[in-house]
Order: C-alpha cells, then structure tokens, then sequence
C-alpha cells in the first residue's frame, strides 16, 4: 500500500506597474520574495489571497491549495 504524498498546487497572478522595466522587475521580484517568505511561515491556508504592493495598492492575487494523495493521484 502506498503512502500519502503531499501536493501543493500555486497560482500566481500579479500586474505590477511603473516608470521603467528594471523598476517593474524589481518591484515584482520583491512581491514574489514576500510570497516565499509568509508560504514558509506557514500564513496561507487554500483559497485565494489577494497580494498588495509596498504601498499597499492591489497588485493581484496568489491561489493555494494543499492536499494529499496517493501517488496515482498525482495531478
């Protein structure tokens, strides 16, 4: 018999504006790095979460789901 295997399925929409690309990317890189940060402290339970930026307008959203299943069941 199989064990139970953990699955984690992320979604990641985000529209990031400003003056210039190396700005956009910048921004959108420290928006993804603080993603990271609260997915290893364990702060997002499944669902949706909208994600703001550092002034804290909206910039879209993050999408979690956890489960478990056998193997066969992988999606």
């Amino acid at each position: 018999m199989s064990e139970l295997t953990q699955y984690l399925v992320c979604d990641v929409e985000l529209k990031v504006s400003g003056p210039h690309q190396k700005t956009v990317t910048a921004w959108t890189a420290s928006a993804l790095r603080r993603i990271a940060d609260r997915l290893e402290r364990h702060e997002f339970d499944d669902g949706h979460h909208d994600e703001t930026d550092n002034a804290g307008r909206s910039i879209g959203s993050v999408y979690f789901d956890f489960s478990e299943g056998y193997e066969s069941d992988e999606p």
